[in-house]
């Protein structure tokens, strides 16, 4: 195995920064004139006639506050022009919170999304990092209306979608909101100091275990109102984007990155606490790969499997592999296990040979089982988020989000 892909070496870290550096030249003509992300297609070229969207939007301000930190060149400027449009154009200044996004002629997009807001928290606390104008009161704003509207106390875990004026809430209940909100309430902490929100993060992740062990280790995704789980939801539209039919083991593999950082956050001083949740993260992460890599004669990691670990979607997202990096390098620097460093370098092989579009610097976000392009689900390249995340999570101490590990230079040894 070449030694670019062989985790804590000096020729991974020039392999990940050089992904990084055209990851982040790629992604420079997302903003629109209000700060709101355009779509951007295959070649970077921004597609206006899309919908501009706050979890977009939000995650390419989070992108380019990293990029800020590491001083690639335009970032702060860039991550300036999404936080504006997170605090103009995308925010309900009538009902609060945050449109879904708007129209290519500026029309609002309905409801209000839990997923959405969480990625506001996530882009206003890297925002303050940044120390960007209105980055302060977005992440106050941010996590006042998450409390009122989408955080259930009594439960432990976050509602999904309700209407734009916040007076109907939508019986769907689902993990991936959830998960993206463990993600922004560690961040967050980090950046607050407000030990609520991990507190809050760790009431989540107990309900996920425990779902997941009943489940041989596949997590189930969609719930009614009372939290009990469909595993039949959208089997007739099994590749959804945001809801799909069965395990989806790119999730199982996320999950296991994000209970290994609130667990090391948690107990840095209490090993024996940490142990049990540390043991649930390899048994999910093994479970998400076992089932889902190279398991139809072609490498890659399959979209979804049904419960009994059998691919229903057989193609290849580039966030499920963006996850495989970032957790099987978590679990190699907790654990010193080496499959999780053999599974690495495997993990950036693929990536170098196929999903890596070398010709524009960005990543092909869906290919098929044959390993072709592919533009079912992911047309064009939306945003930046999982690549670069994963071309930074290996290099930084895991019990930190990442953006306070790059401002801080908390480096791995």
């Amino acid at each position: 195995m070449e030694r670019q892909y062989q985790i804590d070496t000096a020729q991974n870290s020039d392999f990940l920064k050089k992904a990084r550096n055209e990851l982040l030249s790629f992604g420079h003509k997302f903003p629109s004139s209000k700060g709101s992300s355009y779509y951007l297609g295959d070649d970077g070229t921004p597609w206006k006639t899309r919908n501009r969207e706050t979890w977009i939007t939000s995650r390419m301000a989070h992108v380019y506050c990293l990029g800020s930190f590491l001083s690639h060149p335009g970032s702060k400027e860039l991550a300036s022009a999404a936080i504006k449009g997170l605090c103009g154009e995308l925010h309900d200044d009538k009902n609060g919170g945050w449109y879904a996004g708007l129209t290519a002629d500026g029309s609002i997009l309905p409801n209000k999304q839990c997923y959405a807001h969480a990625f506001v928290i996530l882009a206003a606390s890297s925002g303050v990092l940044a120390e960007i104008d209105q980055a302060d009161a977005l992440l106050q704003d941010a996590l006042a209306i998450y409390d009122k509207y989408f955080w259930n106390e009594t439960e432990g875990l976050s509602c999904d979608t309700w209407n734009t004026e916040f007076t109907e809430l939508d019986d769907y209940r689902g993990l991936n909101a959830n998960m993206h909100t463990v993600e922004a309430f560690l961040s967050a902490a980090d950046v607050t100091g407000d030990e609520k929100y991990r507190m809050r993060a760790g009431r989540i992740i107990d309900h996920v275990i425990g779902w997941a062990d009943e489940n041989d280790w596949r997590i189930p995704e969609h719930f009614t109102s009372s939290w009990e789980a469909d595993l039949e939801c959208n089997r007739d539209h099994p590749d959804d984007p945001f809801k799909p039919y069965g395990a989806t083991p790119g999730h199982g593999i996320e999950w296991a990155r994000l209970i290994s950082q609130w667990a090391l956050s948690t107990f840095s001083d209490n090993t024996t606490a940490a142990a049990s949740y540390l043991t649930a993260a390899k048994k999910l992460y093994r479970r998400a790969v076992t089932d889902a890599w190279n398991v139809d004669g072609a490498p890659g990691l399959v979209y979804t499997t049904d419960w009994n670990g059998k691919p229903v979607v057989h193609d290849r997202m580039h966030w499920t592999l963006a996850e495989a990096i970032n957790t099987s390098s978590v679990l190699w620097h907790v654990t010193g296990e080496a499959e999780y460093a053999e599974d690495y370098s495997m993990f950036l092989q693929y990536l170098d040979e196929i999903v890596w579009d070398h010709k524009t610097g960005s990543w092909f976000h869906q290919l098929d089982r044959d390993n072709k392009l592919l533009d079912t689900v992911w047309p064009g390249k939306s945003d930046l988020y999982h690549a670069v995340q994963a071309t930074l999570i290996p290099l930084y101490h895991p019990k930190l989000s990442i953006a306070p590990a790059v401002k801080k230079h908390k480096l791995i040894g």
